[in-house]
């Protein structure tokens, strides 16, 4: 793959006004956390940064369209009503989940490839049920009526401080793929910090192939290293740079996170001042940390559809993706002030809950201008989703694995012998 060259006007600041397309809700709310996380990083090219472009520049580059109870985009996440008077979210942006669909219904007949089948199929059942069959079997699914099982941001385990030197440029491994994990390796490489993306030899981050606008922006700047997660020597590689690094971000669930052979909570415990940032749908802990989320379905467990709904009458949802770049921006302000302290922690961000907290402080903030926009969103069915104008590339979007003999010598050493 060629190298994406950035751009070269380095002066120049994003556009912050949007060109066409009504208001993304929560916008504002983000807008204002950028501007404490501006402050306290004292980084200019956050400052330049705003909550419409972050939230919208992936359904700007994509050329999205709102659809209401389908999301944006590819529509690959749907609100369906169910018998008893619910909506129900499910995603199906993977193969696999399709195959799932005969247990969720306990209907071995199903159309699995057919969305008004899937719909009937939902409205015959109740959506409590729904959304425990498909927790339990690991899809992404959310009920409009439910309330987050777990609180926004945690702090799972502490470990020993660390003093760093004034002007210390921390480095930070991105284990996360997709948007909400590396937007907040994104914030932090836009502070100075040396990031680090580590991808998987057999299951590189998606949206690197399937989105490469969105891709590059949020992945400017970093270094890309590629691992065999398969082989033990790759792996104990790995955890040797995790040792080294002062921020960790990584968005697995606890099965997939032992399966790379990684125990967070041993090594914030063990190694000084390391910061271990842990992106989930809707929680860290207990059985919630098993529950598949994604950004849209997350949004609806959040309770920002019920909150369409109620504004408007009419149900559907809201933005694209919302809880991914929320949860980027918290995590990215997380990770920062706990490299400030000094003590290492482990960290759990909820995607869920954190729209939920968003949504909520926004009520709060300004209760008249978010109806506002909501009612907007909802009249917006069938146009064009808000466009923005493309942030320029800072920094260079490295190839697949170019980096990999920087910063995992040892592997690259091996690799030449054949060992």
């Amino acid at each position: 793959m060629p190298n994406r060259a950035p751009n070269r006007a380095p002066n120049r600041a994003p556009n912050k006004a949007r060109s066409g397309g009504p208001a993304i809700p929560l916008a504002r709310w983000a807008d204002r956390q950028l501007k404490t996380l501006a402050a306290e990083t004292a980084s200019p090219r956050i400052a330049a940064l705003d909550g419409a472009t972050l939230m919208g520049e992936r359904g700007s580059n994509g050329v999205y369209t709102i659809n209401g109870p389908v999301s944006a985009g590819l529509g690959g996440s749907r609100l369906m009503p169910t018998r008893d008077g619910g909506w129900f979210a499910l995603t199906l942006i993977r193969a696999e989940d399709r195959q799932l669909l005969p247990a969720l219904f306990g209907d071995e007949t199903i159309a699995i490839a057919d969305n008004a089948a899937i719909a009937a199929a939902v409205l015959a059942r109740d959506c409590a049920d729904l959304v425990t069959r498909g927790r339990d079997l690991g899809l992404p699914v959310a009920s409009a009526h439910e309330t987050p099982a777990s609180p926004p941001v945690e702090i799972m385990t502490r470990g020993p401080p660390r003093d760093r030197p004034r002007g210390h440029r921390p480095l930070v491994i991105d284990l996360s793929a997709i948007w909400a994990g590396p937007l907040a390796g994104h914030l932090l490489w836009l502070a100075g910090a040396d990031v680090v993306k580590v991808e998987s030899l057999t299951r590189p981050d998606l949206i690197r192939r399937d989105d490469p606008a969105t891709f590059d922006l949020i992945n400017q700047g970093k270094a890309s290293i590629l691992v065999d997660f398969a082989d033990a020597a790759q792996k104990a590689e790995l955890v040797g740079l995790i040792r080294r690094a002062d921020v960790v971000i990584e968005s697995s669930r606890p099965r997939a996170l032992r399966h790379l052979g990684i125990d967070a909570d041993a090594l914030v415990r063990a190694v000084p001042g390391l910061v271990w940032l842990t992106v989930t749908g809707h929680g860290a802990r207990g059985e919630a940390a098993n529950w598949t989320g994604i950004g849209n379905d997350c949004g609806v467990a959040a309770g920002l559809s019920r909150a369409l709904a109620e504004a408007s009458g009419t149900m559907g949802y809201v933005g694209d993706a919302i809880a991914d770049p929320l949860t980027g921006i918290v995590a990215a302000r997380e990770g920062w002030r706990a490299l400030q302290d000094g003590g290492a922690r482990r960290i759990g961000f909820a995607m869920s809950a954190i729209a939920a907290r968003a949504l909520a402080e926004e009520r709060a903030h300004d209760a008249a201008a978010l109806t506002r926009e909501l009612r907007a969103w909802a009249a917006a069915v069938g146009q064009r989703f808000p466009t923005v104008a493309r942030r320029p590339l800072w920094g260079e979007v490295r190839p697949l694995g170019a980096d990999t003999p920087r910063y995992l010598p040892g592997l690259a050493a091996c690799r030449s012998t054949a060992c």
